[in-house]
């Protein structure tokens, strides 16, 4: 989590509310009133009111209450925290503050100044990545007996940048060309390696360490000439990650349309696909593959192939920044992809856009595996008309994915009821979805569970 801004403070000077003129008005009233009358118990009536009055403009406050909102960094995972702390002069005694976190949720307090400085805790569940606003503070101040005001003050905390969070996986579907001279996979080309392709004859340019002298003994016992042991090269596979950042749609049904707000502990799709993605790039990087990334609604310069931490934190802080940017654009041709990568899409499926990429792909003889993830959708609060237009568009959905996989193409969901309390969404289901596409894709291969080679489908 990184903080991108600085909480902003505008501190308006105090100023004399109507309850000095009313107490000086109702304390002069009464007291003339009884003096007149010649009742001394009404015109003591009006000395509080005077007194009250006077000793707030005399104690009135010297310099102005201010606010400050600092995040909490140490705030545990899933929760926004951030610490208020209010600034106030001598003479302000009360603070009256309105707090409202994202997605509008708010709460209002008063609490008292009298001691200078106070610091509160601001806490509140989140679920959300990437750019997220914080906390938006809205308080007045008040003087002793309310003679004096300070405010309307607003005060914005600093955005931050929530990572996504990769959960762990055991086997994902990989690519069935390796490229590269090197890599945790043996390929189909000589080189140095670890399994045993051939025992041979000695050429120019074999290296000596290779030499077999067993072999060289019984073939050649008089070293006439010697044998040699030679290898399967290994080389890593390539995958990209295709993230669609086309639309951001939460469970709430009735949100769709832009109207209301979605809450903030309910992960949305572009939640779920960067958890997903996340999750998958930290899969093939610790295997010791490499990753790339592209989004799908921007055309923008991609996150190359790479591999190692310090790419795995490049490629978390770029899903990080993936949002919807306008209208969803359809694009003429998919994003270029190495040769023999494997394809990784992460999408809500709403649209023929996806899909219609996805079988580009996969046409083209790359491996190609569609994430779905559309969170679980509830129609309590949508009105009938939307609850019938989410019928057909998920009648709509359900024939893409059906499509796809007919076409040899995975489709694994991401999000399931069992996922539900996990980080992410991802927990034994999403695990067990990759695990099973991964066992399926080598059934395809023919490779019975071996590591890719080069040139295998």
């Amino acid at each position: 989590m990184t903080s991108l801004g600085t909480a902003g403070t505008q501190a308006p000077v105090w100023r004399t509310t109507t309850t000095f003129a009313s107490g000086v008005v109702l304390g002069v009233l009464l007291l003339g009133t009884g003096l007149v009358a010649g009742r001394a118990d009404v015109a003591l009536l009006g000395v509080p009111a005077i007194l009250s009055a006077a000793w707030g403009w005399a104690h009135r406050p010297v310099g102005t209450v201010t606010a400050g909102i600092r995040l909490d960094p140490d705030a545990p995972l899933g929760v926004l925290g951030a610490t208020l702390r209010l600034d106030a002069p001598p003479g302000a005694e009360i603070v009256r503050f309105r707090v409202l976190g994202p997605s509008r949720l708010e709460t209002e307090r008063v609490v008292a100044t009298t001691s200078g400085e106070r610091e509160l805790a601001l806490r509140m569940p989140s679920a959300r990545t990437g750019v997220e606003d914080t906390f938006r503070v809205d308080h007045v101040a008040y003087g002793p007996e309310g003679v004096e005001e300070q405010g309307p003050v607003v005060t914005t905390g600093p955005r931050r940048l929530v990572l996504p969070q990769p959960v762990p996986l055991r086997r994902v579907p990989l690519a069935s060309r390796l490229r590269g001279l090197s890599g945790p996979h043996t390929s189909r080309r000589p080189g140095d390696g670890t399994e045993l392709r051939d025992v041979d004859t000695y050429r120019p340019g074999d290296s000596t360490r290779r030499i077999d002298w067993r072999t060289t003994a019984r073939r050649s016992p008089g070293l006439d000439a010697l044998s040699v042991r030679r290898t399967f090269a290994t080389a890593e596979a390539t995958v990209v990650l295709v993230v669609d950042s086309r639309d951001e749609v939460g469970p709430d049904l009735a949100t769709w349309g832009g109207v209301g707000s979605q809450r903030p502990d309910e992960p949305t799709s572009l939640d779920l696909a960067r958890h997903a993605a996340a999750s998958v790039a930290q899969a093939v990087l610790d295997g010791g593959d490499r990753v790339a990334l592209d989004d799908l609604g921007r055309v923008r310069r991609p996150v190359r192939p790479g591999a190692g931490r310090r790419h795995l934190r490049r490629v978390l802080h770029a899903l990080a920044l993936a949002r919807p940017a306008g209208d969803p654009t359809a694009r003429h041709r998919p994003p270029q992809v190495p040769a023999g990568a494997a394809v990784y899409l992460f999408s809500t499926l709403l649209d023929d856009e996806a899909p219609r990429l996805a079988r580009e792909w996969h046409r083209a003889g790359y491996v190609v595996v569609v994430v779905d993830t559309l969170p679980p959708v509830t129609v309590a609060a949508a009105y009938d008309r939307v609850v019938l237009a989410w019928r057909i568009t998920r009648l709509e959905r359900e024939d893409r994915v059906d499509t796809l996989r007919a076409e040899g193409i995975e489709v694994v969901r991401w999000y399931t009821p069992a996922d539900a309390g996990t980080t992410g969404g991802g927990g034994t289901a999403a695990r067990g979805a990759f695990e099973v596409a991964a066992a399926r894709h080598e059934r395809r291969a023919g490779r019975g569970g071996a590591a890719p080679r080069e040139g295998a489908r």
